[in-house]
């Protein structure tokens, strides 16, 4: 019998996340371990008049080829540098994506040569791109989700029924006498009084244990995440200036992209640029995916976490980033939406607790203390 939780995210998905109408083409990406979510969506999507086509993997999404590890073993170098064909032509030309996190081993690409796994990302940046550049118009509406398995739950450190919990609750389906919609617009409607604040300045500085750190937002758009891109959500972010960031930041959670866990990052930026990286662990592959391209060493998004509701690392960034009293930076790509004209074929988003000793001062005026905003 379907999980009733999972039916209820999926009439957010549809209705809220997506906002799916008659005509829209839908493509929907995901594992077999996803499917009672994806059935649910599928359904949904039908009844809203939509087009849904199914692009399911039986091993990742990272390469978007259907079976990430055979492909990154076996591919020569002009199979790794093939377009994502399909990936490419839904996302240049659908109106919607929604992509379900669904792994049933999170480290099944950490074997694979660094070298090989970067150089598929770049062949399918397009894709990035063709979703960072058409979400930024409001053409495509693209949503990230994920369906709770065995491997998330080990990666918690929780059991599945515990971390089955944790998932529903942050994104508020949890409860069938609650209106999770109409919770996802007050978080809209109170996230937007701090998009407001911080619209129109220019210079913000973090101070604390694991920061010393400026950065221009001149001219820059504050966004709102309200569940619209992300399920769950709770963030508002911009893209920094490009060459404004200078000091040092030491990124409290660990983290992972591809597989591949990185913990203790720590960076020192000049003009922009990442000048100095270390990291207590994968330092060799932090260094890597920073020398991806010219990019990959500025900083495409500096964001706030606000959700109360997620107070602990579950080495998921869906989660992770948005920890209330934390803020991030993510390497690479910035949303053009924002302002941000930074390009590359990544986009990792790294995540500072600032919920001790820690303060933000914008134009000179202290508006963040301790985790929370005091004005």
């Amino acid at each position: 019998m379907t999980d009733s939780r999972v039916a209820r995210l999926a009439d957010v998905l549809v209705a809220y996340s997506t906002r799916i109408k008659p005509g829209d083409r839908v493509i929907i990406e995901g594992q077999p371990s996803a499917e009672p979510l994806i059935r649910a969506l599928f359904e949904r999507i039908l009844k809203a008049g939509g087009h849904p086509h199914l692009a399911l993997s039986l091993s990742g999404l990272e390469t978007m080829t259907g079976l990430d590890d055979v492909f990154l073993t076996f591919a020569n170098e002009d199979q790794l540098d093939y377009p994502a064909t399909f990936y490419q032509h839904a996302y240049e030309n659908f109106e919607a994506r929604i992509r379900i996190h669904s792994l049933n081993n999170t480290r099944m690409l950490s074997s694979i040569p660094q070298d090989r796994k970067t150089r598929r990302k770049r062949a399918t940046s397009p894709v990035l791109k063709a979703q960072f550049e058409r979400g930024g118009r409001d053409e495509y509406k693209w949503l990230t989700t994920l369906f709770p398995t065995t491997a998330y739950a080990q990666d918690a450190e929780m059991s599945l029924e515990s971390f089955e919990d944790f998932v529903y609750r942050a994104c508020q389906v949890h409860d069938s006498a609650s209106d999770p919609v109409a919770h996802w617009k007050q978080v809209q409607a109170e996230q937007q009084r701090l998009v407001e604040l911080m619209q129109g300045h220019d210079l913000v500085v973090l101070k604390g244990p694991n920061v010393d750190l400026q950065l221009s937002i001149k001219d820059r758009i504050f966004l709102n995440a309200c569940g619209l891109s992300n399920m769950p959500d709770g963030e508002i972010f911009t893209g920094p200036v490009e060459n404004s960031l200078r000091g040092w930041v030491h990124f409290t959670y660990p983290t992972s992209l591809a597989g591949n866990a990185v913990e203790g990052v720590e960076l020192r930026f000049e003009e922009g640029q990442v000048a100095e990286a270390r990291a207590s662990r994968n330092e060799a592959f932090l260094k890597e995916m920073i020398a991806t391209d010219p990019g990959a060493s500025y900083v495409g998004e500096f964001a706030f976490g606000l959700n109360a509701g997620i107070q602990r690392n579950i080495r998921n960034i869906l989660f992770d980033e948005k920890i209330g009293g934390s803020f991030h930076l993510a390497l690479g790509a910035g949303y053009p939406e924002t302002g941000s004209v930074n390009k590359s074929a990544i986009h990792w988003d790294l995540i500072c607790d600032m919920k001790t000793d820690s303060e933000v001062f914008l134009d000179g005026e202290l508006v963040y203390q301790n985790g929370v905003f005091c004005v």
